[in-house]
């Protein structure tokens, strides 16, 4: 067993003392290398506990954030997910294990290309993805089942929340960016009457920029 193999396996171990349960997100996060979506310079980190910087600027998140909130979702296997932050694209990775299909938005060329790269490297067909303005969401494939957010908002993006079905969840950090204020992962439902708000646990992303970014 080589110490990348021997992390992954402490790295299970450790999501299970935190709380994780739900055995199809640890298969899935145990089953998506990791080590494939950071710089090669992190690869010894690949599978501790805490997030890694990417490129332009942005994180790929700890691993127990994503496994959290992948399981907060309750995704199953014919559900369509609509990421808000492809980033590297471990987020899209993990759910396209769990559900049938994924669409995923990022600002960042460079960041798209890249993980579509890993996308195809992995065969991982059922991920469809678009460089785009997360904040204004995927109209043309809405409604969602589910909705993930992988930035922090100031608040609940309601154009997100119209593209959930009734009955979707939408999982998304609400509050200040970085280290300006305090931020809070919330879970919405969207009832026949409007919204279910929960509050679930204190967290720190980057900010939710609207537009596509401009790269040199």
């Amino acid at each position: 067993m080589d110490e990348i193999d021997q992390a992954k396996i402490e790295l299970i171990m450790s999501l299970r003392r935190q709380g994780i349960r739900d055995k199809r997100v640890l298969n899935a996060i145990e089953r998506i290398p990791r080590e494939g979506f950071i710089n090669a310079s992190f690869r010894k980190q690949a599978y501790e506990d805490h997030a890694l910087p990417i490129e332009c600027g942005q994180t790929i998140s700890q691993p127990f954030i994503v496994a959290y909130m992948t399981e907060q979702l309750h995704v199953t296997d014919r559900m369509k997910v609509l990421e808000v932050g492809t980033g590297s694209g471990y987020q899209a990775a993990v759910l396209s294990r769990l559900c049938r299909r994924v669409y995923t938005i990022e600002r960042y060329r460079t960041l798209l290309r890249d993980a579509v790269k890993r996308f195809e490297e992995l065969h991982l067909h059922n991920i469809t993805a678009k460089v785009g303005d997360g904040a204004e969401g995927w109209t043309e494939q809405a409604p969602f089942d589910r909705i993930i957010v992988t930035a922090a908002a100031p608040s609940v993006p309601l154009k997100l929340v119209e593209q959930l079905k009734v009955g979707g969840l939408m999982i998304v950090p609400v509050g200040a960016p970085g280290g300006r204020g305090e931020q809070n992962l919330v879970r919405i439902e969207r009832t026949e009457e409007g919204v279910q708000r929960e509050e679930l646990m204190p967290v720190r992303f980057v900010p939710l920029v609207e537009g596509v970014a401009r790269e040199s």
